[in-house]
């Protein structure tokens, strides 16, 4: 089953800003359940200006959206006396269980560095890494890992000229989720910009939740882990024994 979410923009009229872009959804909450495998979500929206079009530079959108961040331990093995042992290790201080960025251009001609560094947008700024150890070289190379495997895995998306503007005021990207959500809020963020500078921004967030038996089990597990051990224990019981006797019967 794939589920779809409509992001919604509606219009508030704000003087200081010459243009801008404020953001409804139609749902902010998304259910896991078993059959879940994944999602597309449909952004789409407008800009409302006080003003007319400005001419001397065209109008860039970027949009972000941000699973729950914990920190991420990344360790590096080396051959030892034939045997391969983790020997280096960097902690990844914050790095997003899913984080995806789409544009209308390539995204160093939407944004200056300044501004990415600012806001941080791009994939290499969304994540921060402690510093590493003094008997590490290329720590940064950790950090890289952590890209890599989550590119790998579609958790890290990057989508140049993945944002559809016409006439400078209407929007709209699609971005694919994987069945593997992390639970929480999915912080989502529209950014307005001309020659690299933000000049509109706005965020809200999506609320991630397994529900039914697999919510039950994911709650039993953090409040009353001994129960939970139990449960898994007889549960283990029950399918050996069930299988033991099929295999009896099947031989008689």
């Amino acid at each position: 089953m794939r589920l779809l979410w409509t992001l919604l923009f509606i219009f508030a009229p704000l003087a200081s800003l010459a243009e801008e872009v404020v953001l409804g959804l139609s749902h902010d909450k998304v259910a896991i359940t078993t059959s879940f495998d994944g999602s597309e979500i449909l952004i789409f929206g407008a800009v409302k200006r006080e003003t007319p079009i400005p001419t001397e530079s065209p109008l860039e959108v970027v949009i972000t959206i941000t699973g729950p961040s914990e920190p991420v331990t990344v360790r590096r093995k080396s051959r030892l006396f034939g045997i391969w042992v983790n020997t280096d290790a960097v902690e990844v201080d914050r790095a997003p269980s899913f984080y995806a960025v789409a544009t209308t251009a390539p995204l160093a001609d939407v944004m200056s560095e300044t501004e990415d560094l600012r806001h941080k947008v791009s994939i290499e700024r969304a994540i921060r890494s402690v510093g590493a150890p003094d008997n590490i070289e290329n720590a940064a190379l950790f950090t890289d890992a952590v890209i890599r495997i989550r590119r790998d895995a579609d958790l890290y998306q990057t989508l140049e000229n993945g944002v559809a503007l016409d006439q400078q005021t209407l929007f709209r990207a699609a971005i694919d989720m994987p069945s593997n959500l992390t639970e929480g809020d999915y912080a989502t963020r529209i950014f307005l910009t001309r020659d690299g500078q933000v000049v509109s921004s706005y965020e809200t967030s999506i609320a991630v939740q397994k529900v039914g038996l697999e919510r039950w089990l994911f709650v039993l597990s953090r409040q009353q882990p001994f129960l939970y051990g139990l449960l898994s224990l007889a549960i283990a019981i029950a399918a050996g024994w069930g299988a033991s006797t099929a295999f009896r019967l099947l031989r008689g």
